[in-house]
């Protein structure tokens, strides 16, 4: 019970957090929004968080939330491919319409200049459990091809993933992410296919 309440402070914290972030900007948000928003305690906050900077590492975990929610919504009748490319068009959908472009720019650049834990990469995350889960079942029924490892075809679908964020940030969300993944990552991702 005592580690629910532990996840459920710290999730309150994150989440109130990406919703002040998302509507007022990251350098206008201070912790004592973050704070009254989530129904918590400053020291509750810097419990779990050095600052509003740490928080930044914190979208992964909104991230693995979101995956866990769309696992549970996701039409049963797709095969493991359609999974994967269903799981890429919500999880885009709802970056593009609830994390601002700014915000997604300063994770990714604090991933490639940090020295300490890049959570984008963590393979303990959810993300790579569900994914590794999805890939190992399209091998077990025969969809996908048995010579690739099911880690590199994990590898192989974050990397398109981070790719066509950055991309999207290199280009200041000149274009749609959802639609342009809903083109590319399908053909990314043929080499999958038995």
């Amino acid at each position: 019970m005592a580690k629910r309440s532990t996840r459920n402070t710290r999730g309150k914290i994150v989440t109130a957090a990406w919703e002040l972030f998302y509507e007022n900007g990251y350098d206008e948000t201070t912790v004592d929004d973050i704070v009254e928003r989530s129904g918590t305690s400053k020291g509750s906050f810097y419990h779990y968080f050095a600052g509003k900077d740490a928080l930044l590492s914190s979208l992964s975990t909104l991230f693995d939330e979101k995956y866990r929610t769309l696992e549970e919504t996701m039409p049963r009748d797709l095969d493991c491919f359609g999974q994967l490319i269903y799981l890429n068009q919500a999880l885009f959908f709802i970056i593009e319409n609830s994390i601002s472009l700014e915000l997604l720019a300063r994770l990714l650049s604090t991933q490639l200049i940090t020295s300490s834990e890049k959570h984008l990469m963590d393979q303990s995350r959810y993300y790579f459990k569900l994914l590794r889960r999805i890939c190992m079942e399209g091998q077990k029924t025969g969809e996908f091809r048995a010579d690739v490892s099911v880690n590199e075809m994990v590898r192989a679908y974050a990397l398109q993933e981070r790719a066509l964020m950055y991309d999207w940030c290199i280009c200041g969300g000149t274009y749609s992410l959802s639609q342009y993944s809903a083109q590319m990552l399908p053909e990314f991702l043929q080499y999958l296919k038995k």
